[in-house]
C-alpha cells in the first residue's frame, strides 16, 4: 500500500468529516465520514467548489457563510487555523449543526506557500441521545413513521409528565405549537410525495437541533408540538426562532425548482392549574397569531 493510500485510509477511519480544497476552494479530497455527515458521495463533491450551493454553511441566524464569513477564505488569507459553529446543508434538505475547524495546507511545511486548506467538521447535534430515544420509541410504537419524530401519543405522555412535575416541584416549562406554512399549496403544485418530503425535512431539522431533554413530536398532519424543559419566555423564543430560521434555510427541489419550507410557531409557558388541553389551546392561539401576522413567525406569551 502506498503512503498516500495509508494516509487516506487513516482519514476514512476518523469520526470527523474531512475534506481538502485548493486555493480556489475546489474540493480535492472527501473522506468517508464527510459522506455520512452530509449525504454527498465523492463523485458529487470532488472537483466541485465548496462555496455556494453544495454545503451552504449558515450561522444560527440563517446567514450564508460562504462569502463574507467563510473560515476557508480566512485561513487562505492569514495562514492561521479558524473554528466556527455552523449548520451545513445536508443533501436531503435539512440543516445539521457542526463544529468546523479549518487549517491552511502549505507546500513545504510550516513556512511554505499556502496551496489550500483542510477542513475538519464534526456533528454538533445530540446524535447519540436522539438515536437512543428513537430506538426506545420504535420499541414502544411511539414513533411517527414518516418524520422519525415522537408521535402524538408520546407527546401527550411527555406533556402529562411535565405537568405532574410542575405541580410537585413548581418547575415551569414551555410548549411550542408549530405548523408548516402552505403545505397544501406544495401538495397541489408538486404532489403529495413533495409534501411528505417537506415533512421529513422539518422532522430531521427538529431531530438534529433539539436539546437532549426536550421533546418535539408530530402532532398530526402538518403540525408539531414541542415540550421544552426549564424554559422561560426568553429561552422559549430563542429555541423557537432557531428552529424557524433553520427550517427557513432548508428546501427541497422539485421540477427543477427550489421549494422553500417555512413554519409558523406559537409558544407559551406553563402555569399552575394547567391541563394538557389548556396549555395546548393557548399555544395554538399563539400559533394562529403568527399565521395571521404573515406566517414564518414566532409568537410567544408568558402565561
Amino acid at each position: 500500500m502506498s503512503e498516500r493510500n495509508i494516509f487516506e485510509t487513516m482519514l476514512d477511519n476518523l469520526t470527523d468529516g474531512v475534506y481538502f480544497t485548493d486555493r480556489d476552494r475546489i474540493i480535492t479530497y472527501w473522506n468517508d465520514t464527510a459522506v455520512k455527515l452530509t449525504g454527498y458521495c465523492r463523485e458529487e463533491t470532488l472537483g466541485k467548489p465548496c462555496k455556494g450551493g453544495l454545503l451552504a454553511h449558515v450561522d444560527e441566524k440563517g446567514i450564508l457563510l460562504c462569502h463574507d464569513h467563510c473560515p476557508i477564505v480566512a485561513a487562505l488569507e492569514d495562514g492561521r487555523m479558524h473554528q466556527i459553529e455552523a449548520y451545513l446543508h445536508h443533501k436531503e434538505g435539512h440543516l445539521v449543526p457542526v463544529h468546523v475547524r479549518v487549517a491552511p495546507v502549505r507546500k513545504d511545511g510550516n513556512g511554505g506557500e499556502i496551496t489550500g486548506v483542510v477542513q475538519v467538521f464534526s456533528d454538533n447535534s445530540p446524535t447519540l441521545a436522539a438515536r437512543q430515544r428513537i430506538a426506545q420509541l420504535e420499541g414502544l410504537a411511539l414513533l411517527d413513521d414518516l418524520t422519525g419524530l415522537p408521535n402524538r401519543r408520546y407527546v401527550v405522555r411527555e406533556l402529562t409528565s411535565r405537568l405532574v412535575e410542575m405541580s410537585r416541584l413548581g418547575e415551569s416549562f414551555g410548549v411550542l405549537f408549530a405548523d408548516i406554512d402552505d403545505l397544501k399549496d406544495i401538495n397541489d403544485s408538486y404532489g403529495h410525495e413533495a409534501g411528505d418530503e417537506v415533512l421529513r425535512v422539518v422532522g430531521r431539522t427538529f431531530v438534529h437541533n433539539c436539546r437532549p431533554l426536550d421533546v418535539i413530536g408530530r402532532w398530526g398532519g402538518d403540525e408539531f408540538v414541542g415540550v421544552i424543559r426549564e424554559a422561560d419566555r426568553g429561552t422559549l423564543r430563542i429555541i423557537a426562532e432557531r428552529f424557524r430560521i433553520l427550517i427557513e434555510s432548508s428546501s427541497i427541489t422539485r421540477k427543477g425548482e427550489k421549494v422553500q419550507v417555512t413554519i409558523s410557531t406559537g409558544g407559551v409557558i406553563s402555569r399552575p392549574g394547567d391541563s394538557a388541553e389548556s396549555i395546548l389551546e393557548r399555544a395554538d392561539q399563539m400559533l394562529y397569531r403568527s399565521k395571521d401576522a404573515g406566517k414564518n413567525l414566532v409568537s410567544i406569551r408568558d402565561r
